[in-house]
């Protein structure tokens, strides 16, 4: 019974430490549309060591921050080539958003269209492209790298 407790306590434990780690939340890329009123953000996560990047892609009026919980796209363990981590944004005309990347663990549309203002944007996942410049590594690390 006493280590029943011990190994229960200690589950409890390692439970709570894995939930207190915080998950980082930056933005990666940021894409005008054609017409100007509108950016495409995308923002990576990093939940520590032990899990992939995760995408969050948002359609946004021009220079505002993304809001939580309005993402139009989410992917999980994306990939631009066999080294790069990440996704491409890419304006398909004034009203569609194309997210581009080679794979991913997971990939999911969470809003198809989305109004802003007076914009209606498509979004649509397009995988199986290969984007041979991407630097090894995850996206923020990358934009870190780069002497500004």
């Amino acid at each position: 019974m006493v280590i029943m407790l011990r190994s229960s306590f200690a589950l409890l434990l390692a439970l709570g430490a894995c939930l207190s780690f915080p998950i980082s939340h930056d933005e990666v890329s940021r894409v005008a549309s054609s017409g100007g009123g509108l950016d495409a953000v995308l923002v990576e996560t990093n939940g520590g060591a032990t899990t992939s990047f995760g995408y969050l892609v948002y359609v946004v009026p021009r220079g505002t921050k993304p809001s939580d919980g309005r993402e139009v796209a989410w992917l999980y363990g994306a990939v631009r080539n066999d080294h790069a981590y990440g996704a491409n944004l890419k304006w398909e005309g004034r009203s569609q958003l194309a997210v581009e990347y080679m794979r991913a663990r997971e990939a999911q549309v969470r809003r198809p269209r989305s109004v802003i203002g007076s914009d209606t944007v498509t979004v649509l996942l397009r995988n199986g492209v290969t984007d041979s410049g991407a630097p090894a590594g995850g996206m923020l690390y990358n934009l870190q790298r780069i002497p500004r």
